[in-house]
C-alpha cells in the first residue's frame, strides 16, 4: 500500500529534511563569494595577509549566514519553525529569517487541497462477497501546527485511516446496498475519516467512490438474473394485456347480446376488412356464415375472388 500511495502522491517523494534554500539566498551567497574573491585580489600586497584572511573569513561567514537564514515560503506553504527543539512559530508565505543552528524547519505544510487515492482489495461484504473498491479522497490541512506536531506523517496516516474506514463500511453492508448506495458510502466515509483526522489539523472535503469490481462469475450470474427478471416482467405485462383484452371482449359481448343486427353488421365489416387485402385467404366457420346469412362457404369464396385483383384470378 505504501508504494502505491507514494506512486499516486509525488509530494511524498520529497525529502523531509528539505530546508527550502531559496534562489535569493543562493544568489546573495554567490555575490558575497565573488566580492570576497575580488576584494582579496585587490588587497593582496597592500595590506597584511592577516587582514586579508580576516576579511575573507568575515565575508564567507556573512554569506553562509544569509544562505541558511534567509527562507522563502510559497503562497500555499507554512513553515514550522522549532527553536532548540521546541515549537516556536509558523512562518510564511513570503520571505522570513531564521537563526541557523538554533532554529530548524522540520516541515513545510502545503495548504492546498490535496487528492489521495485509496482502495480496498478483496474485502468481504456482509453477505461474504469479495469486492475491490477504489476511491478518491479530497482533503486540506487547516492547522499546520497540529499536522506537524500531532502526527508523524499526516499524509500516510490519512491514507491508512481512509483505507481502514472503507474496509469497515464494506464489511457492514450487503453487496446490493454497496452497488446502489455510492452516495451514502461517500457521506459515511467522509464523516468517519474527518473524525479521525480533525485532531491532526486535517479536514476532509469529500470522498468519491470511483469503481466497484465484483467477481466475474457473480457478475455473469447477476446479468442472467436481470435478464430473467426482465423476461418475467414482460410475461406479466403480456398477461395483464390479455386480461384487459378479455375484459373488453366481455364488455362488447354485452353490447351485442340484445342487438343481433349490430352483431351481424360487425361480423360483415370484419369479413370485408379481411377480404379486401390483396391475396388474403379468410377461413370462416360455417356457423358464422349461417349467422351472417351468406348462404354457404362458396358465397364467401366468390366474394373473396371478386375482391382479388384480376391478375390473381387468372
Amino acid at each position: 500500500m505504501d508504494s502505491k500511495f507514494i506512486k499516486n502522491n509525488p509530494q511524498r517523494k520529497q525529502s523531509k529534511d528539505d530546508q527550502h534554500i531559496s534562489g535569493i539566498a543562493g544568489t546573495v551567497f554567490g555575490i558575497f563569494i565573488a566580492l570576497t574573491i575580488l576584494g582579496a585580489v585587490r588587497m593582496d600586497g597592500r595590506v597584511p595577509d592577516a587582514w586579508i584572511g580576516l576579511f575573507v573569513t568575515g565575508m564567507v561567514l556573512v554569506g553562509t549566514y544569509i544562505l541558511f537564514a534567509l527562507k522563502v515560503a510559497s503562497q500555499w506553504e507554512k513553515a514550522v519553525v522549532l527553536r532548540l527543539g521546541k515549537f516556536h512559530e509558523l512562518r510564511g508565505p513570503g520571505v522570513f529569517w531564521v537563526i541557523p543552528i538554533i532554529d530548524s524547519i522540520p516541515s513545510w505544510i502545503d495548504h492546498r487541497v490535496m487528492v489521495t487515492s485509496f482502495s480496498a482489495e478483496k474485502t468481504l461484504t456482509k453477505d461474504t462477497v469479495p469486492v475491490d473498491v477504489d476511491a478518491v479522497l479530497f482533503w486540506v490541512v487547516w492547522d499546520a501546527e497540529k499536522a506537524a506536531l500531532e502526527v508523524k506523517d499526516y499524509q500516510s496516516a490519512l491514507a491508512w485511516a481512509a483505507q481502514t474506514a472503507l474496509r469497515d463500511i464494506i464489511g457492514r453492508m450487503m453487496l446490493a446496498d454497496i452497488l446502489v448506495g455510492r452516495s451514502a458510502i461517500d457521506e459515511e466515509l467522509q464523516r468517519i475519516i474527518d473524525e479521525r483526522t480533525t485532531p491532526w489539523g486535517v479536514t476532509v472535503n469529500s470522498v468519491e467512490i470511483r469503481d466497484i469490481v465484483i467477481p466475474q462469475d457473480l457478475e455473469d450470474a447477476m446479468s442472467r438474473q436481470a435478464q430473467a427478471e426482465r423476461e418475467r416482467q414482460a410475461r406479466v405485462i403480456l398477461g395483464e394485456s390479455e386480461k384487459q383484452i378479455a375484459a373488453s371482449f366481455a364488455e362488447a359481448s354485452q353490447a351485442y347480446v340484445n342487438n343481433p343486427t349490430a352483431l351481424h353488421l360487425r361480423a360483415m365489416n370484419m369479413l370485408f376488412e379481411g377480404l379486401k387485402q390483396k391475396g388474403a385467404l379468410v377461413i370462416v366457420p360455417s356457423s358464422a356464415v349461417d349467422t351472417m346469412n351468406l348462404g354457404a362457404v362458396s358465397g364467401v369464396v366468390s366474394i373473396a375472388q371478386n375482391n382479388l385483383p384480376k391478375e390473381n384470378t387468372k
